[in-house]
């Protein structure tokens, strides 16, 4: 059974990031299963340290991107939106070259609180960096 809320649209997610670091960065979503976003992040000057490997930073956002995005389609959006509270992140391999790929899944699903695992991978599925962020899930600010 699918997590979503409705039937959220990719190609929407990825237009509304213009003019912001998502854009700068070259994250994109690109996949919905039935319990997990999934995306990916080049490797290039945008995203890399001066060692010449994937900046950490880098990791970090592009986890609490999917994140972001994965508990806003879980949400009605009419009465909900979620914001970060906490990120942590484990960087495990370095990477300088290519794409890197995450997957964002829930580990937990609350009224107010949202907690995902964001599992980043390199092109031969080795793990690059695991994260966990926590979501507040926020009442819509009435438009009254």
């Amino acid at each position: 059974m699918s997590i979503w809320f409705g039937e959220p649209s990719l190609e929407w997610a990825n237009s509304r990031g213009d003019g912001t670091l998502l854009r700068t960065l070259g994250i994109e979503m690109t996949e919905l299963t039935e319990d997990s976003l999934k995306g990916r992040m080049p490797v290039d000057g945008r995203t890399r340290q001066p060692g010449g490997v994937l900046h950490g930073g880098a990791s970090v956002a592009f986890a609490e991107t999917l994140a972001s995005w994965g508990s806003s389609f879980t949400v009605d959006p009419e009465l909900n939106y979620c914001v970060g509270m906490e990120i942590n992140a484990n960087h495990t391999r370095p990477v300088a070259e290519g794409w890197v790929y995450g997957e964002a899944r829930p580990l937990t699903r609350g009224r107010t609180t949202q907690v995902w695992e964001i599992r980043i991978t390199d092109a031969a599925g080795k793990l690059v960096c695991i994260s966990r962020c926590t979501m507040a899930v926020l009442a819509k600010p009435s438009e009254y």
